[in-house]
Order: C-alpha cells, then structure tokens, then sequence
C-alpha cells in the first residue's frame, strides 16, 4: 500500500469570514480554509505550451500525467528533469523531454489556455479532439464490491475537500477496492492528470485497477483513463454521449451515478461481476 499523500501548505489558504446563519449575520470573523488556485505554465524544453487553472500541489505528477495523457510522450522515461518556477502571477513548470516526443509536440502543437471546467480549450482543430486512443485489452473482471469499495475509500480520502469543499479527486484503487492513490485539484481534469502522473512516477502497474473521481465522467476523462491503460472508470456522477461512445470504443468499463452501493453500467458492462 502506497503512503497517503499529506496536505502542504500549497493546497489552501486560511482567510477570513463572515457567517450568515438562518439568514441573521453573526456577530465578529471567523477563519476558514479555501483551495489555492494559481495559474500553472507548462513548457516542455522552452516552448510554451498549455496554462491551467490548478491547485499548487503535486505539480510534479500533473506534469507528467498531463504529458502522458495528452500524448506528449509515451512513458515516463521522456520526461528528464521537471523545475517549478514560481512567478508573481502563477507558475511555470519547465518539463524537459525527450528529442523524439519534442519532434512530435512541435509537429502537432496545441496552443491551449485551460480552465479549471473545461478540458478541451483552445484546441485548434478538431481532429485534435479525436485523439486516437488504442483499445484496452481484455482482462479478469471485477467484482462489484471492490468498485464501491474503492468509492467510498476515494471519497474518506478526501482531506483537501473536507476542510475547503471546493476540490475534486481522483483516485486509483487495485483490484480488491483498496485506495492506493489519491490525487485532488480544484479542477477534475487536473486531479486525474495527477493521479496519472504519480502512477506512473511511482511505477505502478494501473491497468488492473480501478479509477474512481468525484465528479462527472466528461469525454477528456475517459479519454484520460484510457490512455493511461486502466480499464474501469467509476464516478460520481453522470457521463455525456461522447464519453459513453469513447469509454465502448476504448473497451473502458463506465459507470456513474456511483453512490452507496447503487450505479448505472454505461459500457463494457461484462467487466463488472456480482
């Protein structure tokens, strides 16, 4: 079992309120804690390349998983060094890369300004959209006790959510339903990048797993998950079209509506067994 990741100080902030209870406002502030939301820069060997809206933690997993996830390189091996650049108004991760995955970064170059609710801005053409994402091989089912199991576990390690509530997460669990990774950002796309990204600068063997995310299962997400060759994606809440049609494509088992013991099977409903 991998050691759950701590909060740093990068993952929120403690401000001063106000409270209005039953609609009367209550006499003198009060502390809270709220999720850090920076600007973060990726160069990959000096080429400015995508800007985020991200939460200022394990920038380190969200440049590799983004560079994995997006194509950028092919294993974790490309990457040669990462630097954080801290700048007054966001920060610059500066991923050194592979000759081979520059070539190709510089032949397909996406100029994207992200937001913390859309993964696709800025994407210049849409063939970009439709990146070819290899079908996932076949492999043992899962029982569906281990899928709860891995949702509920996902949800009670939610540290940065429980003291802000304005994150998402992303967990990955192994067969048997136990949480080994979990990843959060005020962004879902960016919480699933990090999780991806610390799989794979962890050496973990993922495509026996499970993926669990506490938000909705968006074309990019499944997209994501596949890329990263993991075979089972549980969340929160519901699916689009485009993420049903990618999920049966990729041979990635979908489900939503993940809550308590109930959820809906979109694809792929064979991998999921009683």
């Amino acid at each position: 079992m991998l050691a759950p990741q701590p909060l740093s100080r990068a993952d929120c902030a403690r401000v001063q309120i106000t409270r209005m209870r039953a609609g009367a406002i209550e006499r003198g502030a009060a502390a809270d804690y709220v999720a850090e939301e920076t600007p973060v820069a990726l160069e990959f060997n000096g080429i400015s390349h995508a800007t985020m809206l991200a939460t200022p933690a394990d920038l380190e997993d969200f440049a590799v998983g983004f560079s994995l996830s997006e194509g950028v390189i092919d294993g974790v091996g490309d990457v040669r060094g990462i630097d954080l650049l801290p700048q007054d108004d966001g920060i610059v991760v500066q991923v050194e890369i592979s000759a081979a995955s520059e070539m190709r970064l510089k032949s397909r170059r996406r100029a994207m300004a992200g937001r913390t609710g859309c993964g696709l801005c800025g994407v210049e053409t849409l063939p970009q959209v439709w990146r070819p994402v290899a079908p996932i091989g076949h492999a043992a089912p899962v029982r569906v006790e281990a899928v709860l199991a891995a949702m509920r576990e996902m949800r009670a390690r939610q540290a940065l959510h429980d003291l802000t509530g304005s994150t998402h997460a992303a967990g990955w669990a192994g067969a048997d339903g136990a949480v080994a990774l979990v990843r959060e950002d005020v962004g879902r796309h960016n919480a699933l990048d990090k999780l991806i990204g610390a799989l794979a600068r962890q050496g973990v063997r993922a495509d026996g797993g499970i993926v669990a995310i506490s938000s909705r299962a968006s074309f990019e997400m499944v997209q994501k998950t596949a890329s990263a060759g993991i075979r089972v994606l549980a969340a929160v809440s519901a699916p689009t079209s485009l993420a049903i049609r990618l999920a049966n494509d990729a041979n990635v088992t979908l489900l939503g509506f993940l809550r308590g013991n109930d959820a809906t099977l979109y694809s792929h409903p064979e991998r999921i067994i009683a």
